[in-house]
């Protein structure tokens, strides 16, 4: 089976949908590939961050995003080791730049459903549950569309553009040969879920240092979604211990929910994360661009991934709604995005990094519990300092808004 479109873009997470609806808003036909039936996946990024919220109300999409399921984070902290928490962002010093000055913490697939739900109203958007790209078109070294496997068998499908936004390990990046440049990373991250008792209010997320060990805990609706920070490399150590010894260390450092890790019945319920912090050198080749965590894949320190992915996504449709309509975009149409994005991009990442060194390596080390100290005391005497990173983080240096053609009233 052959077919043509404008635009096919692999992968269906916020990236590339956001992506699809704006193209098909300007009257292009787009077509989004995603390889799985559903959206619903356990512990993707969840954190919706105040530039996304802005753009969801300039979509006409913020009322209804208001009505699921979600917890408001306030603060980006860091517990310290006489107990108290010290605040390196606090994101309600950002009221005067956004109407949410707070962090949404939404699961990932209520937001891609309505994101969904906005693009089949679209007559020029396609999206294709259950249909995985399994190679590119090249025509005289040109992308020129994808190769892709359904429920309906085999197919090809011909593009003016082709986009990956198929994650930190692009299928369709490793295709044409472009390698990021990758920056060491002290930690990996294990994620597993507890339930919650009927009295259990916690409402804020809540991360936790102590005996050498990072836990972080986010409350949702009937269960606790738990993220443990170890030292990288240690996975097959610590399936080795087994679950009984996994099941000590988060009861010793989170006591509150020790009655509760008997949930965790075996190590498969505890799902690896290897974290990687990287970027592309170059976002494209002739016909095909890399947007979100294709070209760039985050740390989860400050929960920024998915609003990066959103922000690329944003500024690709702006700057290539145009060279679609007038055909195939160039390589300097191309180039332009990542001209665009590279400046925030690079100064969260630089952030990140920073924040590795400074808190999460001499946690996981065992060398330290919170912060340096001389940090903690300048954060306390000068707390207005918490808005630089809550303003690197939630809105960024270059906060995308949606283009014209794409605004629409709730």
């Amino acid at each position: 089976m052959t077919a043509r479109t404008n635009c096919v873009i692999a992968g269906g997470g916020p990236a590339g949908m956001v992506l699809g609806l704006l193209l098909a808003r300007a009257g292009i036909e787009v077509t989004v590939l995603e390889k799985h039936g559903d959206f619903l996946r356990d512990f993707r990024g969840d954190t919706v961050h105040p530039s996304t919220q802005t753009l969801l109300d300039e979509l006409g999409l913020g009322e209804e995003f208001a009505t699921l399921p979600q917890t408001r984070l306030h603060e980006i902290a860091f517990p310290a080791a006489d107990g108290t928490s010290v605040v390196v962002g606090d994101l309600r010093r950002l009221a005067r730049w956004t109407r949410h000055p707070y962090i949404a913490l939404t699961p990932q697939w209520d937001l891609l459903n309505l994101l969904a739900k906005a693009g089949a109203d679209e007559p020029t958007f396609t999206l294709r549950m259950n249909t995985e790209v399994t190679g590119l078109l090249r025509q005289e070294g040109r992308v020129v569309g994808v190769r892709y496997r359904g429920q309906d068998g085999e197919g090809e499908l011909r593009a003016d553009l082709t986009v990956a936004a198929d994650g930190r390990w692009s299928f369709a990046r490793r295709e044409v040969g472009l390698t990021p440049k990758e920056w060491p990373v002290p930690f990996d991250v294990w994620w597993f879920r507890l339930g919650r008792d009927p009295d259990d209010t916690t409402a804020a997320l809540s991360p936790t240092m102590r005996s050498g060990r990072f836990v972080l805990d986010i409350p949702r609706e009937g269960f606790h979604q738990l993220a443990y920070l170890g030292r990288k490399g240690t996975d097959g150590d610590l399936r080795r211990r087994g679950v009984e010894a996994f099941r000590r260390d988060i009861a010793e450092v989170l006591p509150h929910l020790s009655h509760r890790v008997g949930d965790l019945t075996s190590m498969d319920d505890v799902k690896h994360l290897d974290v990687r912090l990287n970027r592309l050198p170059r976002w494209h080749t002739e016909g095909l661009l890399c947007i979100g965590d294709a070209a760039h894949a985050m740390s989860p320190i400050g929960g920024v991934g998915i609003n990066l992915a959103v922000q690329d996504a944003v500024a690709a449709a702006r700057l290539l709604a145009g060279p679609l309509r007038r055909g195939t975009p160039t390589a300097a149409d191309l180039a332009a995005v990542r001209k665009r994005r590279l400046l925030p991009t690079a100064a969260v990442q630089t952030l990140q990094r920073l924040m590795h060194r400074m808190v999460a390596a001499p946690v996981v080390e065992g060398r330290r519990l919170g912060p340096p100290k001389p940090v903690q005391r300048l954060l306390r005497r000068v707390p207005a300092l918490s808005l630089v990173p809550a303003y690197l983080v939630g809105i960024g240096l270059r906060p995308e808004q949606a283009p014209e053609f794409a605004r629409r009233r709730p």
